[in-house]
């Protein structure tokens, strides 16, 4: 089997544009968060706001996923971006030994109330943040190191050196030339979720190019949304000090 790279992300985190750039690349097979679609979409619905009528896919589970990830990785190196809470049962040291793991963190300030944005309605369990962390904390039991950590603000701040940093890490070789490419991103023809509808900043961007670091004031945010804010700081944080600092 070839290598799988797994960047394991949360929601809103900038994870479809660190995508899209290792689409760029052209020696990888790139998967958009395959095991979401099953979560979300698969025969058997996991996610907490599933409700009778929506769409969902015979056949499509998250063994099925599995197969397919493996079957492609038979044939050449994969990358796979995913969010690790629609897994978390399937957390064995045998299944996560496929993988050469990282993680892609962002603040919960931006990235909870991008999915209120998105979302009004999101659920909690959708979030992210305390799976993220019981995963790298595993992983990092399991191999005696921690796995290679990226900031989103880092990464926009500095995609050049974050990238090369990132590619340096998990043993694939850095293409300067991914950073960039022509603007009108299809991100229909890769994401199940909407037709692409989450990507729209992506569509009209032309690279991973320096951007001054965002913050948010959270004091207009709903008081549901302050408080999820305020649970997920912990893990975040805790992700971001074993951060790549460049």
């Amino acid at each position: 089997m070839h290598k799988i790279v797994a960047l394991w992300a949360v929601p809103r985190s900038t994870s479809t544009a660190f995508e899209w750039m290792m689409r760029q690349r052209g020696d990888l097979d790139c998967l958009h968060e395959p095991f979401g679609e099953a979560w979300y979409q698969g025969e058997d619905p996991l996610w907490p706001r599933y409700r009778e009528g929506e769409k969902t896919t015979p056949g499509l589970t998250l063994a099925s996923v599995w197969d397919e990830i493996r079957a492609r990785a038979a044939r050449g190196p994969v990358f796979l971006k995913d969010f690790p809470h629609y897994i978390n049962h399937m957390w064995t040291p045998e299944f996560l030994g496929h993988f050469t793991h990282a993680f892609l963190i962002r603040d919960p300030a931006l990235t909870v109330t991008s999915m209120y944005d998105k979302w009004p309605d999101f659920d909690e369990l959708e979030v992210g943040f305390p799976e993220q962390r019981a995963l790298f904390d595993l992983l990092t039991a399991l191999n005696g190191a921690p796995p290679p950590v990226i900031d989103s603000g880092d990464l926009l701040e500095n995609p050049h050196a974050i990238t090369e940093a990132f590619c340096d890490a998990v043993g694939i070789p850095f293409l300067e030339h991914a950073l960039t490419w022509e603007p009108g991103a299809d991100t229909g023809q890769y994401s199940w979720w909407d037709g692409g509808s989450f990507h729209q900043n992506l569509k009209a961007s032309t690279g991973l190019t320096p951007q001054k670091r965002r913050y948010v004031e959270l004091d207009d945010a709903p008081e549901r949304v302050r408080q999820v804010v305020r649970r997920m700081r912990p893990h975040y944080d805790h992700l971001h000090a074993h951060r790549l600092k460049v």
